[in-house]
């Protein structure tokens, strides 16, 4: 969907994310998972993924200031190019198990990159 090696998101609380401009729909992959554009321009902005109805997956591009962002955690390695590297400090061929969230969320917490 995102035309690149790589589809940047941060995962956001869904209570702390709000859309402030314009009315988003979905795109053209319709599913579980529902993906966001820009009705204007089509761009992709966030996700609502299916079973995770606490979170928010937002584009990184969508920030204000978005210089600060460093991926954390990278998924779906099995799909990746192999010359697209992002320096992650975790990496999972595909979604990582469910045991692993909270100890990636806490490491995060102490550990993750901040807006300045």
């Amino acid at each position: 969907m995102s035309a690149s090696a790589f589809s940047l998101s941060i995962l956001v609380p869904a209570p702390g994310f709000e859309v402030t401009q314009g009315e988003p729909e979905i795109g053209g992959i319709h599913g579980p998972d529902r993906h966001f554009h820009c009705g204007h321009c089509k761009s992709w902005l966030f996700t609502r993924p299916s079973g995770m109805e606490l979170f928010v997956n937002v584009r990184a591009t969508m920030l204000d200031d978005h210089a600060w962002y460093e991926p954390f955690v990278e998924t779906f390695t099995t799909e990746a190019l192999p010359w697209a590297t992002t320096g992650a400090a975790h990496s999972f061929p595909q979604l990582p198990p469910p045991e692993v969230y909270e100890p990636i969320s806490a490491e995060f917490a102490t550990r993750g990159a901040r807006p300045r």
